[in-house]
Parts: C-alpha cells; sequence; structure tokens
C-alpha cells in the first residue's frame, strides 16, 4: 500500500490527474490532494466517487505553509507538483503572487521532499514549455536555452531549476515535466481555448492578440495526464531520474487557427473574431520535440488530434454551463501596456 500526495488536484490539470490516478491505481493505493482553492482550483472538479472513497484524502491547505506540507509529507511516498500560479497575462499585471506559489511553494515542497527521502522514492514536478521562450528552433527539445518572457515563465523556470538544484544537492529522485500548451475540459475561462469557447457559446467576440499568427503546441490535457502517469509508475524509473521530459504533440498551430476552428465546430460565423493589441511578452513559437517522451515513457505519445480535442472540448462547456457561466470577470485585458485590470482577481 502506497500513498500518493499530488498538489494542485482540484485545478485544471491537477483534478484531471486525479480521476486517472485515481482509475489506475490499485484499490490499496491511497490519494491525497493538497489545494488552497484559488478562483481557479475547485474541489468539485474531482469527481464525487473519488472524493467520497476511503482511498481519497482531499486537504485544504497552501504550499507555502511550512507545517501543513511537513504534516503532509511525513505520510505519503510519491508526490506530483501540479500547484502554481498559472496565468501569464496576470502574472503581467500582478507578479508578486507568482513567485511567492511557484518559486517560494515549490521550495516548501522540495525541501519536505528531501527532509523525507527515506521514504519519499518518486517526485514529478510539473513545470511548463513556458520556460523556453520563443523557440529558436524546432522542435524545441529539452536543451533549448531557458528565456521565459513574462512574469509567470520566469518563476515557473525559478521553480523547475530549484527541483533540479535541490536533486544535485540532497539526492532527490526527481522527473520535471515540461507540458506544452493544455486544453480540455475544467480548464478556467481565462485561458485563451475556454475562453474562445465560452465566448462562441454566448456570441460575443474572440479577442485575439495581434495577428494571431503565434504558434503553439495544444495538447489535450489527458494526453498529459497519461505521461504524467507514465513517469510516475515507470518500471524503469532509475533511468529516468533526473530528467527534463517535455510533453507536446509535436506539431504547432496559431491562436487565430484555433479560433477558426471553434467557430467551426459550433457553426459561429468568422466575424466574431476581434483583434485586439499585442500582449507584452508574446512568445512567437512552441513546438515540442517529442522523441524524449517516447524513448523515456514508455513509448508515450499524444493520441488526440488537435480538431477532435477542441470538439470534445467545446462539447463539454456546452453541456456544463452551470461550471462557468458564474464565473465573473474572467476576461483580463491590458491597456496601453499599463498595470490596470479589467475585472478583478
Amino acid at each position: 500500500m502506497g500513498t500518493t500526495l499530488i498538489t494542485g488536484g482540484a485545478g485544471f490539470i491537477g483534478s484531471n490527474f486525479v480521476e486517472l490516478l485515481f482509475e489506475r491505481f490499485p484499490h490499496d493505493e491511497r490519494i491525497v490532494v493538497l489545494d488552497v482553492f484559488t478562483y481557479a482550483s475547485n474541489p468539485e472538479n474531482i469527481p464525487l466517487y473519488v472524493r467520497e472513497s476511503p482511498r481519497f484524502t482531499l486537504l485544504r491547505g497552501d504550499i507555502r505553509d511550512t507545517q501543513v506540507v511537513s504534516e503532509v509529507m511525513a505520510t505519503v511516498d510519491r508526490v506530483v507538483h501540479f500547484a502554481a500560479e498559472s496565468h501569464v497575462t496576470r502574472s503581467i499585471l500582478q507578479d508578486r503572487p507568482f513567485f511567492d506559489v511557484d518559486v517560494m511553494g515549490t521550495q516548501t515542497i522540495a525541501a519536505a521532499v528531501a527532509d523525507n527521502l527515506d521514504r519519499i522514492q518518486r517526485f514529478v514536478h510539473i513545470s511548463t514549455s513556458e520556460v523556453y521562450g520563443s523557440a529558436r528552433y524546432a522542435p524545441m527539445d529539452e536543451e533549448h536555452p531557458l528565456e521565459p518572457c513574462t512574469p509567470y515563465a520566469a518563476a515557473k523556470a525559478g521553480a523547475d531549476r530549484l527541483v533540479h538544484a535541490y536533486r544535485k544537492t540532497y539526492g532527490m529522485n526527481t522527473i520535471i515535466i515540461r507540458p506544452f500548451n493544455n486544453y480540455g475540459p475544467k480548464q478556467h475561462p481565462e485561458k485563451v481555448v475556454p475562453r474562445f469557447v465560452t465566448a462562441a457559446l454566448e456570441g460575443k467576440p474572440l479577442l485575439v492578440h495581434g495577428d494571431g499568427k503565434m504558434t503553439r503546441d495544444w495538447i489535450y490535457v489527458t494526453d498529459t495526464c497519461e505521461a504524467v502517469y507514465r513517469a510516475l509508475v515507470a518500471p524503469s524509473w532509475a533511468h529516468a531520474v533526473g530528467e527534463v521530459i517535455n510533453v507536446g504533440t509535436g506539431i504547432d498551430t496559431s491562436v487565430l487557427t484555433i479560433a477558426e476552428m471553434i467557430l467551426d465546430i459550433l457553426g459561429k460565423p468568422l466575424s466574431l473574431i476581434r483583434h485586439v493589441a499585442p500582449r507584452p511578452g508574446q512568445v512567437d513559437r512552441h513546438v515540442a520535440s517529442t522523441e524524449k517522451a517516447r524513448r523515456i515513457l514508455l513509448d508515450w505519445q499524444a493520441e488526440v488530434r488537435l480538431y477532435e480535442g477542441l470538439r470534445r472540448t467545446v462539447s463539454w462547456y456546452k453541456e456544463h454551463p452551470e461550471w462557468w457561466e458564474n464565473i465573473e470577470d474572467h476576461v483580463i485585458e491590458i491597456t496601453d501596456q499599463k498595470r490596470r485590470l479589467s475585472g478583478s482577481f
């Protein structure tokens, strides 16, 4: 019998991962979620049958709270660290929380893991492709220079390298996963795909920064969860320890094309697309090299094609209006490069 701690498990990717882990793990394996329940997370993101299971424990707590983290870490033997502030535009408007949570929160988690090395054998840290900045070459492999372009990206780069340093110092068994642009059910409408979907469902404009030609590697959330699961349970863990692994599709698509595809799925006119000022710190291109993921994560590769993933995503938001209609002020705009919010945090 073992216990896995998942930080940020009530958020978008975290809650999807909890669901997968619950289905895959043997019935004597326990899952503990530690989440502070910010505006972007919700305990109801975790299915009721999971929440009601004796195998599952949901704890409300801050990853920066050393006492809480120490108490939890003394009861687990695997850790998957999703918890983070993760919205680029918010980080441009108010950057301090991103360094507080993403860097210092990760330091608290990593230090607690280091204090329990006799028991905690696997620590999977979820980083982000944003640490790379714009592609110097494509596809972007794990050796690509780290050139973050926004406070969020810089904070995640700091956390990423902090985990690397703790491994070197304390001999922690870590794997760092760098997912590219995730989308799918239960993603907060501040992010571009659900923002486009919910706007289109309401007949509102789809706001595209600049010309919309910047490209991203879009990966459906269940594919990311599968990769993280394989990292956590890989029998060849010894060969993966200390590795950094990209998780993407190897295909990049423009933001403008994403907007057009969503409108096509919903049968809405392209006239709903409205171009607005470019966002500061914009990344021009992201596209993952998938070779290392295939080699280390048991031949893992993304399975869900983009149009199908968008179709599933649109269907989920269309069928769950009660989940997103009451989320207020989820569109944040930057006007004249000033630190001003359209809405509130």
